[in-house]
């Protein structure tokens, strides 16, 4: 017992601390995207396990960063925020780009949201980021080209 209490205190006194790194944990390729009035650089998520941990256990991304998820093909998906710290928008986009729509996540939600049409890639920028750009449902994204080139999982 005395241990513990001689790390915990070790770790408030150290200039460090023990808190975890607020810095992105993957080492995934990034891409720079144009989302509305501002340019987001994504992590590009595209195999199967990179999607499947997203932003998961991060305290927080910087304020012009995100992910993109990338799918071969089409399809209605949802997402949820299992293990995600922090509040995300997350953005639908069919294979041409379109914003198929837009939803507010909320921390550790399970249930999930789902796309309400078919979606090949989906974006998620910290929460509220959608709003602050101006992009809506129906507007026309560019994809980067090392985004929609990157090999994807089914």
């Amino acid at each position: 017992m005395k241990f513990v209490t001689l790390l915990f205190s070790l770790c408030l006194l150290s200039p460090f601390g023990c808190k975890q790194s607020t810095e992105p944990t993957s080492n995934l390729p990034t891409v720079p995207m144009r989302i509305g009035t501002k340019t987001y650089t994504l992590e590009v998520a595209a195999r199967d396990s990179d999607r499947m941990r997203g932003l998961m256990f991060r305290d927080s991304m910087p304020a012009d960063h995100g992910m993109i998820f990338i799918f071969t093909e089409p399809s209605i998906k949802g997402f949820w925020m299992k293990n995600v710290r922090i509040p995300l928008d997350i953005l639908f986009l069919a294979a041409d780009g379109k914003v198929v729509s837009i939803h507010r996540m909320e921390p550790y939600i399970t249930r999930s949201t789902e796309s309400g049409g078919p979606m090949k890639y989906a974006v998620e920028l910290n929460g509220d980021q959608a709003q602050t750009t101006g992009v809506k449902a129906g507007d026309v994204l560019t994809i980067p080209d090392a985004a929609k080139n990157a090999p994807a999982d089914p």
